[in-house]
C-alpha cells in the first residue's frame, strides 16, 4: 500500500477523510490537502483509471486493520492430529482402551490418524489391518467421518478420522 509521496500517478481520484469524494485531481494537488489536515494520503485501489487514494490517518488505519486480522485468526479453529497406534493381533481389552483414547481426543475436537504397524510376516496380511480400521471406523460413526480411507504406506496402515460438526 502506497502513502503520500510513493503515489507516483499523476491524476487520482480522492475520497476525503469522512467518505466524501473530492473528484479527480493530480497527486500533489491531493498530497497538499491531505497534509492541510494533517493526514496522509493513501492508495486504497491502484489499479482503477485513475487510482483511488483516501485522505485518512494511515497509522491509525494500519492498527484496525491489525487489530481485525488478530480477530480472525482468533476465529480460526486449528485442528491437532492425534495418533492412536494399534497391531494386527491386538486384544479386545486394549482395542477398547485405544477406542476410547480416540474419542477422547475427538471430543476435545482433534483428528485422529489410527495407525496399524505391521512387523515382519503380518504385513502379507494387511487385509487384517483393514478388518481393524473399519471396525475402529464403525464404532466412531456417531461421532466422527472418514477423512481418509484405510491405506497400506509402507509398514504402516494408515486411517484418518476428524469430529462431525455439531452443528
Amino acid at each position: 500500500m502506497r502513502i503520500n509521496e510513493e503515489i507516483r500517478a499523476r491524476e487520482v481520484r480522492v475520497i476525503a477523510d469522512g467518505g466524501e469524494q473530492l473528484g479527480i485531481m493530480t497527486s500533489r494537488d491531493a498530497l497538499k490537502i491531505a497534509q492541510e489536515s494533517h493526514l496522509d494520503l493513501v492508495e486504497i485501489a491502484p489499479t482503477a483509471k485513475p487510482p483511488v487514494c483516501r485522505i485518512m490517518d494511515f497509522g491509525k488505519y494500519r492498527y484496525e486493520q491489525q487489530k481485525r486480522e488478530k480477530e480472525a485468526r482468533k476465529k480460526q479453529k486449528t485442528f491437532d492430529i492425534k495418533e492412536v497406534k494399534l497391531r494386527p493381533g491386538i486384544e479386545d481389552h486394549d482395542f477398547n482402551v485405544k477406542f476410547k483414547n480416540a474419542v477422547r481426543f475427538l471430543e476435545d475436537g482433534d483428528k485422529v490418524k489410527i495407525t496399524i504397524m505391521f512387523r515382519g510376516r503380518e504385513l502379507s496380511h494387511p487385509e487384517l489391518g483393514e478388518v481393524l480400521l473399519n471396525k475402529m471406523a464403525e464404532q466412531l460413526k456417531d461421532m466422527a467421518v472418514v477423512e481418509r480411507k484405510p491405506k497400506l504406506e509402507g509398514k504402516n496402515m494408515i486411517m484418518i478420522v476428524a469430529p462431525k460438526s455439531s452443528k
